[in-house]
């Protein structure tokens, strides 16, 4: 049996919303992994993907475009990786954390030593990190980058323990990870409260995920771009330059990256400083998840649970926009705007509509007015008209693209959350529809990076690993929820059989 048939052939335990299993999928084997969707086949392909990307210690997003190991994508790679082997995931986050920095931050790349310099840009000599972060306490044994990515991976160690307890407990997992992750958040909370309101800031759009959503032009026009010959674009060797950002845009991320480097990575003094919808509802759900990983280690979760809450409510005091019903960016550094927040911190509430301000629907505390209100959002003309799967920016803005990069394109893992922020809040159908539309969509596109919102039609690299991954955790998903109803439905059958 090859190796990709032995990873699909062991059937695990599913959840739905973002926390423990109401649904459980009978029996083992490749029958139960072919399930009532018909799509073992499925199940087969996003397998390989992932085998693929592996380089034994984690995986890669595309071998060609991404060849080194990604923050975030590793934390929505462990996600689906637990349906196949909960091992590698715990391997996955393992790997990752090893990188983490003295004071708490997790690089947003961590470097593959056997990777060529220029097969990637910014390399390890752009952002050296043993040297210029020195006094944060960069790891001496491995090269990363200087900056971060959203905080997720709490919420995807606790899902991957959840897959496979045992071995969790057997291995120690959660307990190697917990402090780790303790650590993370406590920089976000401290060294990343620019604002002073209680959001973690982020200093460079890469930090935020959604790398030129319109939502950061204002901000970078700020910024004078490095010159074009100072560096060298990778990313265009691997894709069309129609699909990714600018020039202008990235030679604005050169400068902030390597004003930062050269500040020590100390994250007073930024010129780009921007609190993100979507980066601090990770977060907090991330705290609800570190709450969890606390009560199964023996101790309480309770002050988590109370941060999660406290943070939620500074997330709708300072960046919700109840007219235009979604959440929206607080640029730090542009002018007031008379909305003040929470701590009397200013800023301005940035005016675009990005997939980002639909995240928070995650959150299991959001005022059910907020949450009626995002669900319009997601069906109305800015999101919803026309479209197969949500776009990663409104569709009546000036600078939607359904092509290039964030500025339009629709992205599998903000469907992957979207789907759990709706299931999170009793809106099944549409939890339902969207998990079909994310899985039909990745399949087709033969696990595109991202595709058009309209066409589904792929768009940068293909076989990339969180598609393959979050296709996977979905469609395990669909499959333990058929299970269930076809459980259900037998047991009233012999009910009526019983009474007959």
């Amino acid at each position: 049996m090859d190796r990709t048939a032995q990873l699909t052939t062991h059937a695990l335990d599913r959840g739905i919303a973002y926390d423990p299993p109401s649904a459980r999928a009978t029996g083992s084997g490749p029958a139960a992994a072919t399930g009532a969707a018909g799509g073992r086949s499925l199940h087969v392909r996003a397998a390989r993907v992932l085998e693929d990307n592996w380089t034994g210690s984690s995986t890669v997003p595309s071998r060609g475009l991404y060849p080194h190991q990604w923050s975030w994508d590793s934390a929505f790679i462990a996600i689906g990786l637990r349906h196949l082997s909960p091992l590698r995931a715990q391997t996955e986050l393992e790997t990752l954390l090893a990188a983490q920095w003295g004071d708490g931050r997790i690089p947003h790349i961590v470097f593959n030593p056997s990777v060529p310099l220029d097969a990637y840009f910014p390399s390890p000599d752009f952002w050296r990190s043993s040297t210029a972060g020195r006094a944060a306490g960069a790891p001496r044994t491995v090269q990363t980058s200087g900056i971060v990515q959203p905080p997720v991976h709490a919420l995807a160690a606790w899902l991957v323990h959840l897959a496979d307890p045992g071995l969790s407990r057997a291995r120690g997992f959660l307990a190697g990870v917990y402090p780790r992750l303790a650590a993370w958040h406590r920089y976000l909370l401290h060294r990343r409260d620019l604002g002073g309101g209680g959001l973690a800031s982020v200093v460079h759009p890469w930090e935020q995920g959604m790398d030129n959503s319109p939502c950061w032009d204002a901000p970078l026009a700020r910024v004078t771009p490095a010159p074009a010959r100072s560096f060298r674009r990778a990313d265009l060797d691997h894709g069309a330059a129609e699909d990714r950002p600018t020039d202008l845009d990235y030679g604005r991320y050169v400068r902030l990256a390597a004003d930062y480097r050269d500040a020590g990575y100390t994250d007073r003094t930024r010129d780009f400083a921007v609190e993100d919808p979507s980066f601090n509802a990770l977060l907090i759900a991330s705290e609800h998840a570190l709450a969890r990983i606390a009560e199964e280690l023996g101790a309480t979760g309770t002050a988590r649970h109370t941060r999660a809450e406290r943070l939620t409510a500074a997330l709708v005091d300072r960046l919700w926009d109840p007219e235009r019903e979604i959440f929206l960016c607080r640029d730090l550094r542009g002018g007031a705007d008379g909305q003040g927040g929470a701590g009397g911190a200013g800023g301005a509430l940035i005016p675009e509509r990005g997939v980002s301000g639909l995240v928070p629907l995650l959150l299991p505390e959001l005022p059910r007015e907020i949450t009626a209100a995002l669900v319009r959002t997601l069906d109305g003309p800015h999101f919803g008209t026309g479209t197969r799967l949500v776009p990663s920016y409104d569709l009546l803005g000036e600078a939607f693209d359904p092509h290039r990069y964030w500025r339009g394109p629709a992205w599998f893992n903000t469907g992957w959350l979207l789907e759990r922020g709706l299931r999170e809040h009793g809106e099944r159908e549409r939890a339902d529809a969207l998990a079909e539309a994310v899985v039909r969509t990745a399949d087709a596109s033969d696990f595109a990076e991202y595709v058009d919102p309209f066409t589904g039609a792929a768009c940068g690299a293909t076989g990339f690993g969180w598609t393959a991954a979050l296709a996977l955790d979905l469609h395990h998903q669909r499959n333990a929820a058929a299970h269930g109803a076809l459980r259900e439905e037998l047991h009233n059958e012999r009910q009526n059989l019983d009474k007959s």
